[in-house]
């Protein structure tokens, strides 16, 4: 699609809420008390329904309010949200006998970039990455960012049951991580990002005898963090200011070293000379309950083959009765007790 004679408008209305498609197993979604599933079918609520624009700006307000990039927030009755950059291409359709306009309108954009760098930008990305609205890209980036970014993994408001202790250990943690793990990567050409200007521009040499200084351009070849191939000089490269300015990404090679999926909105947890996306960036550092999905942030907690429970959440998937003391079986990841679990075997 040639998008050069382009028009850039960047919008901040809010569009209508984004949905999953409807699960084949039940006709309806029915969340369940304290489980991140529909009763009905036991899919995970991501597969029903997805954040409306106005829930996903404030849920990603929230994790930047009080870290070094709040300033990509705005303060709305008395709530930070994102101030989330949206494009708006429009090109002249002239092949036609009257003149007619395509426009394409990205769900959310890198902020900071002219029209032609960030476009670079997009289509360095694969075409189920680019978030086109209303095509499978927008979607990928809306369910990336429920799993990537649970609210109940920073905001103890989203959390079942925490008591008043746990919420005051989730709340350090949040802010220990706030402080020393969490940014919002920036895109730019090679040799041109911050620290990059005095490394890649030029590089100064003592001259010989009269103490002066020459110049030499530096023509060092840099590489991508992650496939390790050559960064072109005139494509957007992706810098973690955590990671320091001497390291890039190609677009499409920002991801999770564990998930291996883009980081949304680039925004990513740096631990261990590593990408992380929120989500493994937890789990990386305290036990995640299989059952409710969320942070445990107690030392009383169940452990069984390597998954963790809340005490009260080790219960049957099926019938809900807890299973302390009781036989059950673990199958991929869903506890079930006997009787459940014959029943799920026989049908």
């Amino acid at each position: 699609m040639e998008l050069s004679a382009g028009i850039q408008k960047m919008s901040v209305e809010q569009q209508p809420a984004g949905r999953g498609a409807r699960c084949v197993k039940c006709t309806g979604f029915q969340p369940h008390s304290w489980r991140k599933i529909c009763v009905c079918c036991q899919c995970p609520c991501e597969d029903h329904t997805l954040p409306s624009d106005a829930e996903e700006d404030s849920l990603i307000g929230r994790l930047l309010s009080d870290s070094r990039y709040s300033g990509l927030t705005a303060r709305v009755k008395g709530t930070r949200v994102y101030k989330r950059n949206r494009m708006i291409i429009t090109n002249p359709i002239t092949s036609r006998k009257d003149p007619t306009f395509l426009t394409v309108k990205y769900e959310w954009a890198p902020p900071g970039l002219n029209q032609k760098l960030a476009m670079h930008y997009m289509e360095l990305l694969p075409k189920k990455m680019q978030p086109v609205a209303g095509t499978e890209g927008a979607y990928y980036r809306r369910m990336q960012l429920v799993r990537q970014l649970p609210a109940y993994d920073h905001d103890p408001e989203h959390c079942h049951g925490l008591l008043e202790q746990e919420r005051q250990v989730m709340e350090d943690f949040v802010k220990r991580y706030k402080e020393q793990a969490l940014g919002v990567a920036d895109v730019a050409l090679p040799c041109t990002a911050k620290q990059q200007q005095k490394d890649c521009n030029k590089t100064k040499v003592s001259g010989a005898s009269n103490g002066t200084e020459v110049e030499a351009t530096d023509k060092t070849e840099h590489l991508c963090e992650l496939c390790h191939q050559p960064m072109p000089s005139d494509a957007p490269a992706v810098y973690a200011e955590l990671a320091g300015y001497n390291r890039q990404w190609h677009p499409a090679c920002f991801m999770c070293c564990q998930c291996r999926e883009h980081l949304v909105n680039l925004i990513y947890f740096w631990k261990d000379n590593n990408l992380w996306c929120g989500r493994h960036y937890c789990e990386s550092e305290r036990p995640r309950c299989a059952g409710c999905d969320e942070i445990i942030f107690s030392d009383d907690y169940q452990q069984v083959e390597g998954s963790s429970w809340h005490p009260n959440h080790f219960s049957c998937m099926g019938c809900e009765q807890r299973l302390t003391g009781k036989s059950y079986v673990l199958d991929k990841g869903r506890l079930l007790c006997d009787s459940c679990s014959k029943d799920r075997a026989a049908h």
